[in-house]
């Protein structure tokens, strides 16, 4: 039990300290969009791009949302304070969910907000950040669990998913949801979504019009309209896995 609480104090550091440096990158990616709007925001272009590029956005953040809310559930449910090694749902689809949530956030608030080239400083802001983050919990695990997770390894991508292997699964293997897990992200993700929304829309109605604006804000709003029924979907069938899974038990016993 002792060394339990240990891991768990031990991970809470953890997750300070990295919440401290990304927010110390986060408000230096402030500072210069702020500086040098022109740089980085997208200037006018054509309305069909503009929409396709913000309809391409707000799916990834969305995305990613979910995949973030998902991932963090999951292991918090299941992996014993860190003394499992999770191989299921989301972890099934690749190793490290939870920054593939971050990649696709990333992506989609470029894709909403600013020119195509910031997606390049962003890719090399995540690999710096991230992939020694990665590389180190590799280790770490593989000093855990050992043959367990070399075969796990061999068997699931590190962050970018197989789309053969999507594209043959129900999304809701991969992706379970509920409602007490989304509770826990839901502020993170309506910071996200409303300020990127609200940095858009005002960008928008001052370069375009606001007749212009609400031609995009019907796509935008279609889309929400989507993952919210999306979300509902994950939550409804994850209760259903559940309960098979809880009646096959009870059978077997």
């Amino acid at each position: 039990m002792a060394e339990a609480h240990i891991f768990a104090l031990s991970a809470k550091d953890k997750m300070k300290r990295r919440l401290k440096i990304n927010g110390i990158i986060m408000f230096c990616a402030f500072l210069l969009i702020v500086i040098f709007p022109n740089i980085f925001f997208r200037s006018e272009g054509a309305v069909s791009f503009d929409i396709v590029s913000e309809i391409f956005g707000i799916t990834f953040i969305l995305l990613g949302q979910i995949l973030r809310a998902s991932s963090r559930g999951f292991k918090s449910a299941y992996s014993g304070d860190g003394q499992a090694l999770i191989q299921a749902s989301p972890y099934a689809l690749v190793r490290n969910p939870m920054y593939l949530g971050i990649l696709l956030i990333g992506i989609g608030i470029v894709a909403l907000l600013f020119k195509w080239w910031v997606i390049c400083i962003f890719l090399l802001v995540f690999v710096i950040r991230y992939l020694l983050l990665i590389f180190k919990e590799e280790r770490k695990l593989l000093a855990l669990f050992s043959k367990e997770y070399q075969t796990y390894c061999k068997k699931v991508p590190r962050i970018l998913p197989s789309l053969k292997v999507i594209s043959k699964t129900d999304i809701a293997e991969y992706l379970p949801l509920k409602l007490s897990w989304l509770k826990k992200e839901i502020g993170t993700i309506l910071a996200v979504l409303l300020f990127s929304i609200l940095i858009e829309s005002w960008e928008d109605i001052k370069n375009e019009g606001l007749r212009v604006y609400l031609k995009e804000a019907i796509g935008i709003s279609a889309i929400i309209v989507l993952f919210i029924y999306i979300i509902i979907y994950l939550i409804a069938r994850t209760k259903s896995l559940e309960k098979d899974i809880s009646n096959k038990s009870q059978i077997t016993l």
